[in-house]
């Protein structure tokens, strides 16, 4: 992750793929955090770390990928996305309750 940075800076240019990197590793540290903060880790975030990781590839590698496999990678990637939603409403309705203080989980 340093190597990325410093890396940006001898070059003195950020490209595309040093951006989508970034974000992944943004993601990273916000999942890390959660996990500092509340000592659980969100199942949400592998997933958008998923989701980036799935554009990231989508959008590096357009010239190589055939139609065929970028449908089936946008496939994933809005799978991953209705999984997310599906995730966060199920956790709005149906709050799961915290075992050691005994209140619903906000």
């Amino acid at each position: 992750m340093v190597e990325e940075f410093v890396h940006i800076y001898v070059q003195k240019r950020v490209a595309l793929d040093d951006i989508l990197l970034m974000f992944i590793y943004l993601e990273v540290l916000a999942m890390v955090g959660q996990f500092v903060m509340n000592g659980k880790i969100p199942v949400r975030y592998p997933i958008y770390i998923a989701m980036m990781a799935i554009a990231r590839y989508i959008t590096l590698g357009m010239k190589e990928l055939d139609s065929v496999m970028i449908v089936w990678l946008s496939l994933a990637a809005f799978i991953l996305a209705a999984a997310t939603l599906v995730i966060r409403v199920g956790h709005h309705y149906w709050p799961y309750i915290d075992n050691q203080t005994a209140e619903k989980d906000e």
